[in-house]
């Protein structure tokens, strides 16, 4: 039997620490394409599974489903989530798998056990760069290379700042671990997206610092989301037979 795995969690965060030695059903879960969601028992971790059929469509819903299931989970337990779509063909490719990724779970359990993911992400504005764009010639010659010389040094003095508010935000909100992702939502704004690992009991204190950022990045659109599982804090490198 094929299974749709959600995420990792220590065994003794179910069933009242009981060890059932077979997949047992977690009530009120649906699961992607509103399966049964189980908890698959394999050693000191179960799996959070769903059976499978590769008829089954994997559509945008299905995405939905998935985080769903990882932070109900993430309620009570403290969770390893897997990529959406990773499908273990057999019990024993499922097995398998924790076998030969037990140590890093191990490690990341422990390093994540009361740990939460948010998220503050910061746009940055720029119009003078928008116009600049709007106004580059078509034509090859000293007024174009000019105007791209004023693009690249626009395109600079973005970076300088972006990298500047970085260390503004990791002052203000000192998370344990973070990941930052810089991109460019159009010609003429750029989004910086911070991934914040933090303590869950410092949700609250984490949360009140909004009004603060918003009063420091006054030129910026801010936002703030979360808790979210640790999506961004999973190891690179997990061996995983899928």
């Amino acid at each position: 039997m094929a299974w749709y795995a959600y995420c990792i969690t220590e065994h003794p965060g179910l069933q009242n620490g009981v060890r059932p030695r077979r997949p047992f059903l977690l009530d009120n879960f649906k699961g992607v394409n509103d399966a049964a969601v189980f908890a698959y028992p394999s050693g000191e971790f179960a799996v959070i599974v769903s059976e499978y059929s590769s008829s089954s469509p994997l559509n945008q819903q299905a995405i939905v489903e998935h985080a769903r299931v990882i932070s109900e989970c993430f309620r009570t337990m403290t969770v390893l989530p897997f990529r959406f779509g990773t499908v273990f063909d057999s019990d024993e490719a499922l097995r398998r798998a924790v076998r030969t990724n037990r140590k890093t779970f191990l490690e990341s359990v422990e390093r994540l056990r009361g740990k939460a993911e948010m998220h503050f992400k910061i746009l940055l504005k720029d119009a003078v760069v928008e116009k600049a764009l709007r106004e580059l010639p078509a034509g090859v010659g000293g007024e174009y290379l000019r105007k791209l010389r004023e693009q690249a040094c626009r395109e600079r003095e973005r970076q300088t700042k972006a990298r500047a508010l970085s260390l503004q935000v990791h002052k203000l909100f000192s998370p344990l671990d973070e990941d930052i992702v810089c991109k460019r939502v159009d010609s003429s704004n750029m989004l910086l997206d911070f991934a914040h690992l933090i303590d869950s009991s410092s949700i609250p204190k984490y949360q009140n610092r909004y009004s603060a950022a918003t009063r420091h990045f006054k030129d910026c659109q801010v936002t703030i989301t979360g808790p979210w599982p640790p999506y961004h804090f999973m190891p690179n490198k997990l061996r995983t037979v899928s």
